[in-house]
């Protein structure tokens, strides 16, 4: 008689979120799963817990199931608990960098439950790899110091994850990389003769001055101006380049906007003729394959700068938060721009002499990728030998 398929759910993960970041790491992690599951000769189903939306999922076939996330299935019985028993494991990635209590308590509050509800169903739980802490209060780091305690596996995607981990008494942490290392995407084809195409990835979260318009992620830089700058920098540029303008968090109409990135791209590309207003992409990994064929690329979205950074285009990060420097420092990728502490002018004069060196960075940049790989392959070694387990 034929093994019934492994069954897995995530949690954390997201089929449709206007954040393709977030989308990237369900992609990926989806991706790992199915090639595990081809290689050790399984059929794996993939359950994701998700919330209600009208965008289509990103992720469809035979073996994708959406559950809807709301308060049924947190609260009944016959909702996630029993979703969580019916599972071999649980896969929880927390949205990428939602496991702190900066973010406030309404989010964590739930990601420690359904933390709880899979420990009572007795499930594996995995953390895959993610952004761990800051956890600021004491109510909250003692209930991540229970999670984390309790987790099947532990696994970070930077060195200060993997200690923030340790000082809240979790010994054992895989210190992998970011899943969206893995996000699939169709290389560009030869390149024919023209400009040298700069992509700029624009927060409209930060051109917007935060959620809040007050500056509450501390920002030292005018951004909007930098943006500007930027941009006057390379269409002026005797190289000859074309600018293009892409975004990565993509609100649909009749939703908040505020981190809309492609409505400010519109309207910098109104402002600023010449300029390419990239597509209002409909998956991860069209936004990837559209970077993929860039010749360099900056932004202050991480996903969309992993999309370049795993895909050969030499980029700049331009952080807003301590996130960046872990994910591609880790990797020994010094190449990011710190929006929190940096001037508009030093951060421009970087970004500026690294297009004159791009090739530089484009190496630097490809044996960081083989360093992120290499340490993610501790994590799918961990999701095998579990994968493995539930078809004993």
């Amino acid at each position: 008689m034929a093994s019934r398929p492994i069954r897995v759910c995530l949690l954390g993960h997201s089929t449709r979120s206007d954040n393709l970041g977030v989308g990237a790491l369900t992609v990926s992690d989806i991706a790992i799963l199915r090639r595990i599951a081809q290689e050790i000769g399984r059929e794996v189903e993939i359950t994701v817990l998700d919330f209600k939306d009208a965008r289509e999922p990103y992720v469809t076939g035979s073996d994708i199931r959406i559950v809807p996330l709301d308060r049924r299935a947190m609260t009944r019985p016959s909702g996630y608990l029993a979703l969580a028993r019916r599972s071999d494991f649980v896969v929880d990635i927390g949205g990428g960098d939602s496991f702190a209590d900066i973010y406030g308590s309404g989010r964590l509050n739930r990601m420690f439950l359904l933390k709880g509800l899979t420990h009572l169903a007795g499930t594996p739980l995995v953390m895959a790899p993610q952004t761990v802490g800051p956890f600021t209060k004491p109510a909250s780091r003692l209930m991540a110091r229970l999670a984390l305690r309790r987790a099947a596996v532990v696994a970070s995607r930077d060195v200060q994850s993997t200690r923030a981990a340790r000082d809240l008494g979790r010994a054992e942490v895989i210190e992998a990389s970011d899943v969206a290392l893995r996000l699939p995407y169709d290389p560009p084809g030869p390149r024919e003769d023209g400009p040298l195409r700069i992509g700029l990835n624009i927060s409209g979260l930060l051109m917007a001055g935060g959620y809040t318009g007050r500056n509450e992620f501390g920002l030292t830089t005018d951004y909007p101006s930098l943006i500007r700058d930027l941009i006057r920098h390379f269409q002026t540029h005797p190289s000859g380049c074309e600018v293009h303008l892409v975004p990565h968090v993509i609100v649909r109409e009749g939703r908040m906007t505020g981190e809309d990135d492609y409505r400010a791209c519109e309207a910098l590309a109104a402002e600023f003729p010449g300029t390419v207003l990239a597509p209002s992409f409909g998956s991860p990994s069209e936004a990837k394959t559209y970077i993929a064929a860039l010749d360099f690329f900056m932004g202050a979205r991480m996903h969309a700068c992993i999309a370049a950074f795993s895909s050969g285009v030499p980029v700049i990060p331009m952080a807003y938060s301590r996130k960046f420097a872990g994910l591609f420092g880790s990797l020994g990728y010094d190449r990011t721009v710190d929006c929190t502490s940096e001037a508009n002018s030093v951060i421009l004069d970087k970004i500026a002499s690294a297009f004159e060196d791009r090739e530089t960075v484009r190496a630097e940049a490809r044996d960081g990728l083989q360093r992120g790989l290499a340490k993610l392959d501790a994590y799918e070694a961990a999701l095998r030998r579990l994968m493995e387990k539930a078809s004993a």
